[in-house]
């Protein structure tokens, strides 16, 4: 099992679906905007620090929880119910876990769970086990 907490003071809200396409020489060019990239470097830096030691190779399950900083109206633990989807916040995720060697590939994650929060410390804790 591989489990950690990554404090962040805003968890990145750019998702993989922001990519953009451009035509160049008459034929599409897909590229990240500067947001989007952003928000893979932070990951990337921040998931570095904790890949393990040998990347699974079987079915996982991965627990996301992602915890964003309480505001005067929104209470530490209340569940967020507005956008982004979590949906769309964990595929870019996953996809810098793959890049990362987490495991051999995201189709591994045959099972998922997302949820996210108001919280007094911002952040995003992770949980990969072998299912």
């Amino acid at each position: 099992m591989t489990e950690f907490f990554m404090p962040l003071k805003n968890p990145p809200t750019t998702t993989h679906q922001q990519k953009q396409v451009m035509v160049k020489n008459g034929k599409p060019v897909f590229y990240e905007p500067e947001d989007l990239k952003k928000a893979r470097a932070l990951f990337m830096a921040h998931l570095s620090k904790h890949v393990p030691a040998a990347k699974y190779t079987s079915a996982v399950r991965l627990t996301s929880w992602w915890m964003f900083k309480t505001t005067g109206k929104h209470k530490n633990g209340t569940y967020k119910t507005t956008k982004p989807d979590t949906d769309n916040m964990v595929k870019l995720l996953k996809d810098c876990m793959t890049d990362l060697n987490f495991w051999t590939d995201d189709a591994l994650v045959a099972s998922e769970v997302i949820e996210k929060y108001w919280a007094d410390l911002p952040g995003i804790y992770i949980k990969i086990e072998a299912i």
